[in-house]
C-alpha cells in the first residue's frame, strides 16, 4: 500500500497544504488561492480538500500528518520575551496569549478537529527551520549541498545554516530571536509605509530609486555584523519584541521623523532609506553564504525562508558567492514549510531515499488545481463569452504571439496552478517587453498599484544569457533570482535623473522590463517544465526576434493569484485587460458584445492595499 503524508502550514501566515505519496509531491497549494483572502492564515481546510482529491483519498487514509513548526517551543519563546521586556508590552500580551492559550497550543486536537480524524500513524512537529531546510534541499537537484535558512523568526531560531546529504539534513548553527535579518528587513517595510510580511518585496522594488546613504547609520546603529555572517542587533531601536509595531521613536529619530503614512507619497527619503537596507541585507546574505560553504565544505547551496525571496540578494550569491549551484525553494515562506515538513518525515524520520533529477523534483512548482477544456467551454457558454477555440499548440502559439505583438495585454490560464508566491506561466498576465509604454499600461491599468514597481521578464533558457548577466549554465525557472541586462542591450540614459524621473527612461532594448538600475527578476522558461510557454514564446520569437516577454502574476492589487477560470474571468472583466487566454481558448474584449455585469469599483474594494 503507498503511504501518504499531509504537510500543513497553518495560523501564522500564507496557510498551506502538500500531499507525499511515497515521497513524490502529489499536490500542494496554498489557502489564499481558494478563499480569495491574502495571505490567509486560518486552517488551509480547501487546500486540504484539493490535495486530498488530487491524490484520491481521504483523511483516514493518510499515513502522517505533519505541522511546520513546534508550537510549545513557539510559545517558550513567546513567554520568555514577554517576561524580558516587562512590563513594557502588556496590550502585545494580552491581544497575544489568549488565542495560545485556547488554541495553538493544542495543536493535535485543533488538527483533529479540522481534519475531521486522526492520522493512521501520528502528528509529527519538526522545528520551523528543519520545515524550510527540508523544503529548500529535498527537492533541489543536488545529491549534497550547504543549507541556509533565513526569515524573521520560527520558533527561537531567524537564521540557520545546514547541511544536506543523501536523505538527511542537519541544522549545524543558529541565530536567534530577537536577532533577525528578516525582522530587520520587515521594520524597513513598516518605516516606509509597507505592509510587514506582505510589502518586503515593495521595499526590494523601490531601493534602485536610490542611494543607500543611510547605510552606514545602519551598520553603525542597528546591526553589529561579523565577517561570518553573524550579527546582533540594537534592540532600542526596535519595538518588535514587546509592542504592536516594528520600530522605536530612536529608530524614527535615527532616520529623520515617523514612519511614513501608508499610501502617502514617496519622496526621495524613503527610496535612499530602502536602497540602504537592500544594500546591508545583501552584504548580511552573502556574508552568511561564505560562512556556509567554509563550514560545509559543498559546491552547491540551497534556501529557503521569506528572506530567500529578496531576489536581489540570491543574485548577489550567485554572482559573488563561493558556490557553483544555488537552488532556491520556489515557496520559500511560511507556505513552503508544508511540503517541507512532510518531506521531512519522509527521509530524515523515516529513512527513506531520495529521488535527485537533474532539474529537480518539484515539477516546475506546477503542484495546484488544473480545469479541462471541456469544463472551460461550458463555462464560457454558459457566460455568452465569445472565443476562438484553437485546435492545436501551434496555432494557440501563433494566434496569442500576434496578439502579444500587437501590444494587448494577456491573461494567460493554463495547466496547474503554482505553489508559491509568483506567477510561473500558468496564471500570469503577459505581454511585450520591447514596448515603452506597457510598464505603465500593466500597473496604471490591469494591476492598479504603485508606478515604481517593476516587471519581471521571462526569456527562453537557451537565449537568457544573450539578454542578460547569467552565466549559460545557470537557470532561474522560479524568478528567484535578479541578473542585470547585458550591456549590449542597453541604452543611454541621463545620469542626473534622480527618483520616479528615472521610469520616464528607456533603459534597454526591453524597457518594461529593465528595472532603473538596469536589472531584471529574471525566469527561465524550457519545454520541460512549461511546455506551452516556452512553445509562445519561440513563435513570439519567430515573429518579432525577441525571445523575451513581460510575466506577472494574474491579479489586481491586493488579491490573490487567480485559482479558476472563475477567477479569471471576473479579473479580466474588471481590469482593463485585451485578452483572456483559457487553456486554448482565446477571448478578445474587443469581440465581446455581452460581458458578464461586474461592478469594477466594488471589485477592486474587496481587496487589502497589500
Amino acid at each position: 500500500m503507498p503511504e501518504h503524508i499531509l504537510g500543513i502550514s497553518a495560523f501564522y501566515h500564507d496557510s498551506a497544504a502538500c500531499l507525499l505519496r511515497d515521497g513524490e509531491i502529489v499536490a500542494a497549494a496554498q489557502e489564499e488561492r481558494f478563499t480569495r483572502k491574502k495571505h490567509d492564515a486560518d486552517f488551509p481546510a480547501k487546500a486540504v480538500d484539493y490535495c486530498m482529491r488530487a491524490a484520491g483519498i481521504a483523511v483516514p487514509d493518510l499515513d502522517f500528518v505533519a505541522f511546520y513548526d513546534k508550537p510549545i517551543l513557539k510559545f517558550h519563546r513567546l513567554i520568555e520575551t514577554y517576561v524580558g521586556f516587562a512590563p513594557s508590552g502588556l496590550r502585545s500580551f494580552a491581544k497575544a496569549v489568549p488565542v495560545w492559550l485556547g488554541e495553538k497550543l493544542h495543536m493535535r486536537r485543533q488538527l483533529t478537529k479540522h481534519l475531521g480524524s486522526k492520522p493512521k500513524n501520528r502528528y509529527v512537529f519538526p522545528e520551523h527551520h528543519e520545515s524550510h531546510a527540508a523544503s529548500a534541499f529535498y527537492p533541489s537537484p543536488f545529491e549534497d549541498a550547504a543549507i541556509l535558512t533565513m526569515d524573521g523568526v520560527g520558533e527561537w531560531a531567524t537564521t540557520s545554516v545546514g547541511i544536506g546529504e543523501g536523505n538527511r539534513v542537519r541544522l549545524l548553527q543558529e541565530i536567534r530571536f530577537p536577532h533577525s535579518l528578516g525582522l530587520l528587513y520587515s521594520a524597513f517595510t513598516y518605516y516606509c509605509g509597507f505592509k510587514v510580511n506582505s510589502g518586503e518585496y515593495k521595499l526590494m522594488g523601490l531601493a534602485p530609486y536610490g542611494e543607500p546613504r543611510f547605510a552606514q547609520q545602519i551598520r553603525d546603529h542597528l546591526i553589529d555584523l561579523r565577517e561570518d555572517g553573524s550579527y546582533r542587533l540594537d534592540l532600542s531601536y526596535f519595538n518588535y519584541c514587546q509592542g504592536l509595531t516594528m520600530t522605536s521613536a530612536k529608530f524614527h529619530a535615527l532616520f529623520g521623523g515617523p514612519p511614513r503614512r501608508p499610501e502617502s507619497p514617496l519622496e526621495q527619503h524613503h527610496m535612499d532609506i530602502a536602497a540602504s537596507i537592500q544594500k546591508v541585507t545583501e552584504e548580511v546574505m552573502l556574508r552568511t553564504a561564505r560562512h556556509a560553504h567554509a563550514i560545509t565544505g559543498k559546491k552547491n547551496l540551497c534556501l529557503a525562508g521569506g528572506v530567500a525571496l529578496n531576489c536581489v540578494g540570491n543574485g548577489v550569491i550567485l554572482r559573488e558567492g563561493p558556490f557553483d549551484r544555488i537552488w532556491i525553494q520556489p515557496a520559500a515562506g511560511d507556505a513552503g514549510g508544508a511540503l517541507g515538513a512532510a518531506q521531512f518525515v519522509w527521509h530524515n524520520l523515516l529513512d527513506r531515499p531520495r529521488k535527485v533529477m537533474p532539474g529537480d523534483t518539484q515539477r516546475g512548482s506546477l503542484l495546484g488545481p488544473r480545469y479541462e477544456s471541456a469544463d472551460i467551454r461550458s463555462f464560457l457558454d454558459g457566460e455568452k463569452i465569445v472565443y476562438e477555440e484553437c485546435r492545436t499548440e501551434d496555432q494557440l502559439a501563433e494566434r496569442v504571439a500576434e496578439l502579444i505583438e500587437q501590444e494587448n495585454v494577456v491573461g494567460w490560464f493554463q495547466g496547474p496552478m503554482e505553489f508559491g508566491p509568483r506567477a510561473l506561466g500558468s496564471r500570469s498576465i503577459i505581454g511585450d517587453a520591447r514596448s515603452p509604454k506597457m510598464q505603465s499600461v500593466m500597473n496604471l491599468k490591469i494591476k492598479f498599484r504603485e508606478s515604481f514597481r517593476p516587471f519581471a521578464p521571462i526569456v527562453l533558457r537557451e537565449r537568457a544569457s544573450d539578454y542578460f548577466d547569467i552565466a549559460p549554465q545557470h537557470e532561474s525557472p522560479y524568478m528567484l533570482i535578479v541578473a542585470p541586462v547585458r550591456a549590449e542591450k542597453r541604452r543611454q540614459v541621463d545620469p542626473a535623473a534622480r527618483g520616479l524621473d528615472k521610469l520616464k527612461q528607456l533603459r534597454s532594448v526591453i524597457p518594461a522590463v529593465t528595472h532603473v538600475d538596469w536589472s531584471a527578476r529574471l525566469q527561465t522558461v524550457d519545454g520541460e517544465r512549461n511546455p506551452r510557454l516556452a512553445n509562445l514564446m519561440r513563435s513570439f520569437e519567430k515573429r518579432t526576434g525577441c525571445p523575451v516577454l513581460i510575466n506577472t502574476s494574474f491579479n489586481v492589487r491586493g488579491e490573490p493569484i487567480v485559482c479558476t477560470p472563475q477567477d479569471a474571468l471576473r479579473c479580466f472583466v474588471g481590469t482593463e485587460m485585451d485578452v483572456l487566454v483559457l487553456e486554448n481558448f482565446v477571448i478578445r474584449r474587443a469581440a465581446q458584445t455581452d460581458l458578464p455585469a461586474i461592478d469594477r469599483e466594488k471589485y477592486l474594494a474587496g481587496f487589502s492595499l497589500d
